[in-house]
């Protein structure tokens, strides 16, 4: 059971396009002991431009689906440049795909939508006291992609995209055309092509709009 007390002020970020939502868990957090909100953003890119050197949140509670930076290009960044900063994502979403790429961007925890007030200050005062906050029902979502499946390719291996797939995968559930999107990705339209076909394969889709279902359906993409 995880210590009531603790030496000083948990601080936190949040990151969400919904203004009214955003406010009412800040002032929720706050009403926490010793717990503290000291950054407040529309999405990704405006949170890492309030972000103090000196001043780093020790969580930063983030939307799955924001317009600019979307929370799984937010917690990449993170990861990348602030690895002490515990991420928890917030979100509807609990598809395999989207679970294994946050894990992959070190997201420390998730949380859907509609959780009560308690266990939000549990999952915080989780990932700073203990380092993780997983609840059972994701728990046991992740266990289940390292059980075999009548002797198949096991659930993992299949679900787990490239980060070049998954970014593929994002730009192909949106209006660029296949030529637009190899000049996003800094690639030649024939290493599109075969981005495609890979996904075609892999994910057992045949057109680009069964991608953009599969995108939606995973939560990678929002409508």
């Amino acid at each position: 059971m995880l210590t009531e007390k603790l030496e000083s002020m948990i601080t936190v970020a949040l990151a969400d396009d919904h203004i009214l939502l955003r406010h009412a868990v800040a002032n929720m957090i706050n009403r926490f002991p010793q717990c503290q909100v000291i950054i407040e953003a529309a999405n990704g890119k405006e949170l890492l431009t309030k972000l103090e050197k000196n001043n780093l949140p020790q969580v930063v509670l983030l939307d799955l689906n924001m317009p600019v930076m979307d929370g799984f290009d937010t917690a990449d960044w993170l990861y990348r440049h602030h690895p002490s900063i515990a991420v928890l994502m917030l979100t509807m979403y609990e598809s395999d795909q989207a679970l294994i790429r946050l894990l992959q961007t070190g997201v420390r925890g998730f949380l859907k939508k509609d959780i009560a007030p308690d266990e939000l200050e549990h999952a915080i005062r989780s990932v700073v006291q203990v380092g993780y906050y997983y609840s059972q029902h994701v728990s046991g979502k992740m266990a289940n992609l390292f059980r075999h499946k009548n002797g198949q390719v096991m659930a993992l291996e299949k679900a787990t995209l490239s980060m070049q797939e998954f970014t593929f995968l994002k730009l192909a559930a949106g209006e660029l055309t296949y030529k637009e999107i190899a000049a996003e990705m800094h690639l030649n339209p024939r290493a599109i092509d075969g981005l495609r076909d890979q996904l075609f394969m892999k994910l057992d889709i045949r057109s680009r709009v069964g991608l953009a279902m599969y995108a939606i359906r995973q939560g990678i993409v929002a409508l």
